[in-house]
């Protein structure tokens, strides 16, 4: 059967068509002289007219939008300022009980880097959250998710908070701006925040661990990902007082990052072993998918900071969460806002 319809009177406020389309069933959408039509292959209580041209070639992309501007208004806004006359499959679907439906664009051509930069500043202006895909992980098959841990695995980077209880707040979060924001080399940041802790009482990491805050959908997250076969690591600059708790709390299959030199209780305001920085971060990447016999196309890694983008850059896909502009523009997605278990949505 076909059916088709012209979608009218589009408004924030006006009822929605987007609620009356079934998930994850795929539809065909264009918008022409003015209008929104749809094509389906089911009966919707929507305007029917006449048939029209609804041949699509195969996909080669796809934009997947969601968040709170995710709305009738918000498609009709961006078909008609990208896509007009130029029939699209499309689809709504939720990934995960605890998500809203998010839309789905498949696209029959790559989009050029202009395209690109237009759509993510229409997106920023509706309040949308718009990821452009080539390829995109299974969630049926095993996987390698790698995640940077302070601002992003918690809300918190744990040596400000270090430093605010030993009363060196203001010198480190400084350097530590300078540092995610590429000004300062992060070993030499590292060590020099690190020193300014010298003398501290080992309580105060435990009172900062207690405080601690998991970033909004982490457990899920994780626990939908471990449902699926997949692993789950950390690998942070920040310290494994830390990122060990995570992983026994969280049942995490790996953890890298510093370890703080601690004598009889005390901070010693030095770091023992390598340094966990940038690059290191993007070696773990490859070293656990090929511990781990993960396919290099099930890589995923996510973070917020530029020490985090070799790391980005090395997976399939790299995910800019809640990060500076640097690291948006030079990830391959980003999620500006919302919980971690948005990043579902980026799956196949």
């Amino acid at each position: 059967m076909s059916f088709f319809y012209q979608l009218e009177d589009i408004s924030p406020v006006s009822s929605s068509f987007l609620a009356k389309l079934k998930t994850n069933e795929r539809y065909i959408i264009t918008y022409q002289h003015d209008d929104l039509y749809l094509f389906s292959h089911h009966e919707i209580s929507l305007k029917e007219v006449k048939p029209f041209s609804h041949n699509i070639s195969a996909k080669k992309a796809c934009l997947r939008l969601f968040g709170k501007g995710l709305h009738d208004g918000s498609i009709k806004k961006l078909l008609s300022s990208f896509f007009v006359d130029a029939p699209l499959e499309v689809r709504i679907f939720s990934p995960h009980p605890l998500l809203a439906c998010a839309f789905e664009l498949s696209l029959t051509s790559a989009l050029d880097v202009d395209v690109l930069a237009s759509l993510n500043r229409f997106a920023q202006d509706e309040n949308l959250e718009l990821v452009y895909l080539t390829q995109s992980p299974s969630i049926l098959k095993p996987g390698l998710l790698v995640m940077d841990m302070d601002s992003t695995a918690i809300e918190i980077e744990c040596i400000d908070e270090i430093a605010k209880l030993a009363g060196v707040g203001e010198q480190v979060a400084a350097v530590t701006a300078k540092a995610m924001n590429g000004e300062l080399d992060f070993a030499q940041s590292l060590y020099a925040r690190v020193a300014t802790l010298e003398g501290a009482s080992e309580r105060i990491l435990k009172e900062v661990l207690d405080k601690a805050p998991l970033m909004a959908g982490l457990e899920n997250l994780v626990a939908h990902l471990k449902t699926n076969n997949w692993y789950i690591a950390i690998a942070s600059g920040g310290f494994t007082y830390f990122s060990e708790a995570l992983k026994a709390q969280l049942g995490l299959s790996a953890t890298f990052a510093n370890e703080l030199e601690i004598t009889n209780g005390v901070l010693t305001g030095k770091v023992l072993g390598d340094v966990v920085d940038a690059n290191k971060k993007a070696e773990v990447v490859n070293a656990l998918a090929s511990a781990y016999s993960i396919d290099a196309s099930q890589t995923v890694a996510i973070g917020d900071g530029a020490n985090d983008i070799p790391m980005l850059k090395q997976a399939a896909l790299g995910v800019a969460f809640h990060a500076k502009p640097l690291v948006q523009a030079q990830a391959k997605a980003a999620i500006r806002q919302g919980s971690l278990l948005q990043l579902l949505y980026l799956f196949d």
